[in-house]
């Protein structure tokens, strides 16, 4: 199942981040469909991120993959070197 929402991010997410010069990384998907994730590029750190993930991102997902019923993001924000929007 990892493995199909790599693809998926991949293929529809990541493009659209790429404007914003970010990216989305799946780490892992727990027993529980909690999806662990990491944002790089001009998402680490950007002041716009949670309403990004759990808005739109996590829209996507959880209607393409219903086992996923939440999203953790394990981004250390504090090191961004080139947030999109700065705090």
């Amino acid at each position: 199942m990892v493995e199909k929402i790599k693809h998926f991010v991949d293929e529809f997410i990541n493009p659209a981040l790429a404007m914003h010069d970010g990216r989305l990384t799946v780490q892992s998907l727990d027993n529980e469909g909690i999806l662990y994730v990491t944002l790089s590029g001009g998402c680490q750190g950007c002041a716009s991120v949670k309403a990004t993930l759990q808005g739109q991102v996590a829209a996507y997902l959880t209607e393409e993959f219903p086992e996923v019923v939440g999203i953790v993001d394990l981004t250390e924000h504090d090191n961004a070197e080139n947030p999109y929007y700065r705090k």
